[in-house]
């Protein structure tokens, strides 16, 4: 029999393989995620509740399983990323129901503490949901601004070419410097031992190294350089050269290392958190059914 192809259905299938998580299926979950936060307000708005609104209430309680719901739900990424799969629940569009489902939470929550805190685990564990989300708004604007940037800075240069570009450049500054007195020598020696990526977290978030041997060198050979009569043939000229081109190997290298870390870098937040809201979350219900 003779299957004949929908070209419409194609042509959506075609478009959706390009859209990003976010614009999955024309924002199909950015859309379900407003239809129930309308939902939520206009019960909240609609049901009169005495002496005032409260996570107590019918109301209350079904917000508050919706969101206890939601919350273990969106848990469940982390696993779902283990397997690559196409159609309905692809891992985009699980992913993207991940990320509106869960901004949905600030109204669900909101709406079940009926605007009432305090100093307790139910505010807590409202406070962590509220990280965790604040975490993840970061996470997805950095996933949709560092891609380029990375990809600039590399300039169809891998991360192991950048590398092998450095190290290139380490052994031409080690037989250039053979020639040297002791003290240049050092100066030499001192950019070749030192760590290029030391520095520590800080360091590589900023992309500041302030004790770089190797920007000190060459800062120290060009001040001396200023009053040393100019020679043929200098072994310090082509140390300067190297320095130079080094430097200029090590911010690009150090960029990238940047930009990978700031792309990572949330999800140290995002999943200890996550793990924190879901005891206190635990805490939570359980003193409400067995305390209250």
């Amino acid at each position: 029999m003779l299957m004949v192809k929908n070209p419409a259905r194609s042509r959506r299938q075609r478009t959706s393989s390009h859209d990003g998580f976010l614009q999955y299926r024309n924002f199909r979950w950015a859309k379900i995620a407003a239809a129930i936060c309308v939902a939520a307000i206009a019960a909240y708005l609609m049901i009169d509740v005495q002496p005032r609104p409260n996570g107590g209430s019918a109301e209350g309680y079904i917000l508050g399983t919706i969101g206890a719901l939601l919350i273990l739900w969106l848990t469940l990424l982390g696993v779902r990323k283990r397997a690559m799969t196409p159609g309905r629940w692809s891992l985009k569009a699980w992913t993207s129901a991940h990320v509106y489902l869960g901004l949905s939470l600030i109204v669900i929550a909101t709406l079940h503490t009926g605007f009432q805190f305090g100093w307790n685990v139910h505010t807590l564990a409202y406070a962590l949901m509220m990280l965790v989300i604040a975490s993840g708004i970061w996470g997805i604007s950095m996933y949709g601004a560092l891609p380029k940037a990375l990809s600039d800075n590399r300039e169809m240069m891998t991360e192991t070419q950048m590398l092998e570009a450095l190290r290139s450049i380490d052994r031409q500054l080690h037989d250039a410097a053979q020639p040297l007195d002791q003290h240049h020598a050092d100066l030499v020696q001192s950019s070749l031992e030192q760590d290029p990526f030391g520095g520590g977290l800080w360091a590589r978030l900023t992309g500041r190294y302030r004790r770089c041997a190797t920007r000190a060198a060459q800062a120290e050979l060009r001040r001396e350089g200023a009053f040393r009569p100019k020679l043929a043939d200098d072994p310090l000229e082509r140390i300067d050269t190297l320095l130079e081109r080094k430097g200029a190997i090590l911010h690009r290298v150090r960029r990238h290392l940047r930009l990978k870390a700031l792309l990572e870098v949330w999800l140290y937040v995002h999943v200890p958190v996550t793990f924190a809201l879901i005891s206190a979350l635990s805490a939570h219900i359980v003193s409400v059914f067995f305390y209250w």
